[in-house]
């Protein structure tokens, strides 16, 4: 039987943890499953993010971080480029991808909560733009 060189070994994590956890954007919740935290993870945070109806964050970026986003339920439309006058929007069953620093506002500009699956490394940050 195979063992780990380095003593890592795989981990279940049962649900995810509170948002307190992790960095957050005001008007979206971010709930941590897989990070340093729950399962040693160094390369990788793995979570769920729901967004408030009617709401649109504020200026942020993630540094090096790239961003992966599976559209569960709802919408967000992410809006980015000069002035942030260009946007995407995304819906259920539908992949997002946000390249590392790259100034951006989510939205979530209708009636229902959005919904999503997120991935990102090497790990959750946020840096929100100075107001």
């Amino acid at each position: 039987m195979a063992s780990s060189i380095d003593g890592k070994v795989p981990k279940v994590v049962h649900g995810t943890q509170s948002a307190s956890e992790t960095a957050q954007t005001p008007g979206m919740e971010r709930r941590p499953a897989i990070h340093k935290a729950s399962a040693g993870a160094s390369k990788i945070w793995f979570g769920t993010v729901t967004s408030s109806p009617n709401h649109k964050g504020p200026p942020h970026h993630h540094g090096e971080a790239e961003t992966a986003a599976y559209i569960v339920s709802g919408h967000v439309r992410v809006h980015y480029g000069k002035n942030f006058e260009e946007s995407v929007e995304a819906g259920p069953g539908d992949y997002l991808f946000v390249p590392a620093n790259t100034w951006h506002i989510e939205e979530n500009p209708y009636d229902e909560t959005s919904e999503q699956f997120l991935a990102r490394g090497p790990d959750n940050i946020v840096i929100n733009m100075e107001q």
